[in-house]
């Protein structure tokens, strides 16, 4: 019979794959919202697009997956009862702002359960604050830049194009969006999916399967299909919220927050840094609603989003902080 931690390696497995399952329909929004709203895509195409895209992104490196893994707390701290009960806080958060269509940071939510699960098992102290400081900064900038950019883009649109007929502009830009759309939903698998197999790579090491922090090919496969299976799932509340209701968007908006957010999401993943595909999108959305006026940005929802954003870090942290002191005394530490 299986030893008992075998057992919770087995269950922290299963649990990072639910979590991408999960970020994958609760995240199909940053894929393909913009080109549903627009109607350059059918929902069943584009959710087809993202699946496929999410596959091939998630596939093409691991920089993301080395800095969840290694940078987040001491290594020496983490067992198996630790890593899943980040990974179930982060899980709960995520169906929970899914629930209320909040697009909520996965970035964030396993960050902040991996946060809550260390302080319950071993305390503060074994926070390692540099790497924490340096993922924390990348998640503030990026949306800084996606707000930027977006509204950059929209700016060079409008006056290359002022003298051209809107219906022209319009039609040409619509087709461009199954581009954009594709790159979107590639640049989600680089960021989202690589959070899980540094997870399962996490807890690989600390039972002694692996020796050094290297993400095996069947962790990269099982984390990409996983993600796949859930943006096929699809996501409507959060595709409703991001794409319709927050800013009113044409086929010019769209292809400007596609272009703008996955350059972003692109950039930071080359060089490891563990970016939220949500917030990045979400702040290119209002990038361009603010090329507009100021009046085109929905402020209410927007203050919803911010809502959100602030307390996914802390929240996950409590939940998994929770979970943890639940679940320790019954499965050992």
């Amino acid at each position: 019979m299986p030893d008992a931690t075998l057992l919770l390696l087995i269950a922290v497995i299963t649990a990072a794959l639910v979590f991408d399952y999960v970020n994958g329909f609760h995240d199909t929004a940053n894929a393909i919202a913009t080109s549903v709203s627009t109607r350059a895509l059918s929902v069943r195409t584009a959710i087809t697009i993202a699946a496929v895209l999410n596959f091939a992104g998630a596939m093409a490196s691991t920089a993301v997956a080395k800095t969840i893994g290694k940078g987040i707390v001491d290594p020496g701290a983490i067992t198996q009862m630790v890593v899943l009960a980040g990974v179930l806080g982060a899980i709960l958060w995520n169906l929970i702002t899914w629930y209320f269509g909040l697009p909520s940071s996965s970035s964030h939510a396993i960050i902040g359960g991996m946060i809550g699960a260390v302080i319950a098992h071993a305390g503060f102290g074994h926070l390692q604050m540099a790497g924490l400081q340096k993922i924390i900064l990348a998640l503030i900038l990026s949306p800084i830049f996606g707000t930027f950019m977006g509204f950059a883009f929209m700016v060079i649109f409008l006056w290359a194009f002022r003298n051209k007929a809107p219906y022209g502009v319009s039609k040409g830009f619509r087709r461009c969006q199954v581009v954009t759309a594709a790159m979107m939903s590639f640049s989600h698998g680089t960021a989202d999916a690589q959070k899980s197999m540094g997870i399962i790579t996490m807890a690989l090491l600390s039972y002694g399967t692996i020796q050094t922090f290297e993400v095996p090919m069947w962790v990269k496969l099982a984390c990409a299909l996983a993600m796949a299976l859930g943006t096929a799932a699809g996501g409507w509340r959060i595709i409703k919220t991001v794409g319709r209701d927050f800013v009113k968007l044409q086929p010019v908006n769209g292809f400007s927050v596609d272009a703008s957010a996955s350059s972003v999401i692109l950039i930071a993943s080359l060089f490891g840094m563990p970016t939220s595909t949500t917030h990045v999108v979400t702040s290119s959305i209002l990038g361009v609603g603010l090329s507009k006026r100021m009046s085109a940005v929905n402020w209410k929802i927007a203050g919803r989003i911010l809502i959100a954003w602030v307390l996914t870090i802390p929240a996950s942290a409590v939940v998994a902080f929770i979970t943890y002191a639940t679940l320790s005394p019954f499965l050992g530490q």
